[in-house]
């Protein structure tokens, strides 16, 4: 918003903090899909203050600058954009860190910045006729989540990895799933977009205290829902950063699994009531983890005893491209208005 001829007012030079702000999250986001509420809070009053500074800016200026570029812009910021990330959280579309990122934008971005960079003014495609900021990073944040499976696809092609799961997904190593975030997208009967997920897979093995490698080791001891320890370990939240029980969680409920490993053939495992001990898990946990049922977990567990590498889903977190469509929207602008238009 320009008021009185000036090509950056103080308001839009402090709302520059934002950008290595979500710079950060958006790593966080992709390291450890988890990102503190509390991050959210210094933006959220920073933009109710500049907020407040642009109003008084623009009520001095009169005209157009209250109406045109702050009262109609910041109406549909605060009246649109934050319902629309309530709603998408609501409806389980975006999750808690998504929403919280999109209402602080609307609180911190209502109106188009300019900043003059030499004889430029970023950004390079200007302000589109609706005028909120906040509305242009949304959608350019959607166009770049829309882009990514495309870019998945090609860099699969290029790799010779044709498969139909080739725009969610890659394949990697089973020694790198502890430290991976997503959904595993083999099954023992091929692929699918609705496999285990990872996080669930890691509170699986943190409540009976083993590692993945354990599991490979001796398949069929782990198998036997008879090995689930009499005290099991805490199962965190599943993220990579928790820390790991490494032991057995507590005393056998049958000291006689211990003689197992050798006593079945691998390509014919035991016919149990409850393998891997799945229901007992998701029992146990007093839920749901991450709407993983026992079936999927076994599902997993039977593919990753057995296979050296397997397809994933890394599942692009939201804010990433949240960030990237707060970087665009300031250097260039709107990508669809501006571009189309």
């Amino acid at each position: 918003m320009t008021i009185a001829g000036a090509v950056a007012t103080g308001p839009d030079l402090l709302r520059l903090v934002a950008v290595p702000v979500f710079a950060l999250v958006a790593y966080r986001d992709i390291e450890t899909r988890r990102v503190s509420s509390t991050v959210w809070i210094p933006l959220a009053l920073l933009g109710a203050v500049l907020l407040c500074w642009d109003a008084r800016l623009a009520w001095a200026a009169g005209g157009n600058a209250w109406t045109f570029e702050f009262l109609i812009p910041t109406a549909i910021s605060l009246g649109l954009v934050v319902p629309i990330a309530y709603l998408f959280w609501w409806f389980g579309g975006f999750g808690g860190a998504d929403a919280k990122a999109l209402l602080v934008l609307a609180v911190l971005f209502p109106t188009f910045p300019e900043y003059a960079l030499g004889s430029r003014t970023l950004p390079l495609a200007g302000a589109t006729d609706i005028g909120t900021f906040s509305f242009t990073i949304l959608t350019n944040a959607v166009l770049v989540g829309v882009a990514l499976p495309v870019v998945l696809a090609v860099r699969n092609a290029a790799a010779g990895r044709i498969a139909p799961v080739m725009f969610v997904g890659w394949p990697i190593s089973w020694d790198r799933i502890p430290e991976t975030h997503g959904r595993l997208l083999s099954t023992p009967t091929g692929l699918s977009r609705g496999g285990l997920d990872l996080d669930a897979l890691r509170m699986y093995l943190r409540w009976r205290g083993i590692s993945l490698a354990d599991v490979r080791d001796a398949p069929a001891r782990y198998r036997n829902p008879d090995t689930l320890p009499a005290e099991p370990n805490p199962p965190t939240d599943g993220a990579v950063t928790a820390d790991t029980p490494r032991s057995d969680g507590g005393a056998l409920e049958s000291a006689a699994a211990d003689e197992t490993p050798s006593a079945e053939p691998e390509s014919q495992p035991a016919d149990y009531d409850d393998p891997w001990g799945a229901d007992a898990f998701l029992a146990d946990i007093d839920g749901s983890a991450y709407g993983t049922t026992p079936e999927t977990l076994r599902e997993g567990l039977e593919v990753l005893a057995e296979e050296e590498t397997v397809w994933i889903s890394p599942g692009t977190p939201f804010l990433v491209p949240v960030f990237a469509g707060l970087v665009i929207a300031l250097v260039y602008g709107d990508l669809l208005l501006g571009t189309v238009f």
